[in-house]
């Protein structure tokens, strides 16, 4: 379960998996309040991608990442409310899921819970 970093509002599911020997993460669940479009599209992705206007619920966020002693690297992830994609490195730190995304030395972690 993804967690807003800004809001502390629950926002997603991401189903994470194994593709390839490199880890994916798709949005499988999205927690919409009130007057929110409850089935979005991506209409700030970048208009070269192919997920431009293609519905969230579904999307791979999370792609190419390697796994790498204690952490997982060199992989990117799609903000689809920003249309922003940054580079991203996850990792494990009191049993939940770390994942930061980042740009040259700008970055944000956001703290990913397991859902069973």
């Amino acid at each position: 379960k993804t967690i807003d970093d800004e809001t502390g509002r629950a926002k997603s599911i991401v189903n994470i998996y194994i593709q390839d020997g490199k880890y994916f993460g798709k949005i499988d669940t999205l927690f919409r309040e009130e007057g929110e479009d409850p089935d979005p599209v991506c209409d700030k992705c970048p208009e070269d991608d192919p997920r431009y206007n293609k519905r969230i619920v579904g999307m791979i966020i999370l792609e190419n990442l390697v796994k790498d002693d204690d952490e997982w690297d060199d992989g990117v992830i799609l903000d689809p409310g920003k249309g922003k994609i940054y580079d991203c490195k996850m990792w494990l730190e009191d049993g939940n899921l770390k994942v930061r995304g980042y740009l040259f030395f700008l970055y944000r972690t956001q703290t990913w819970y397991r859902v069973e």
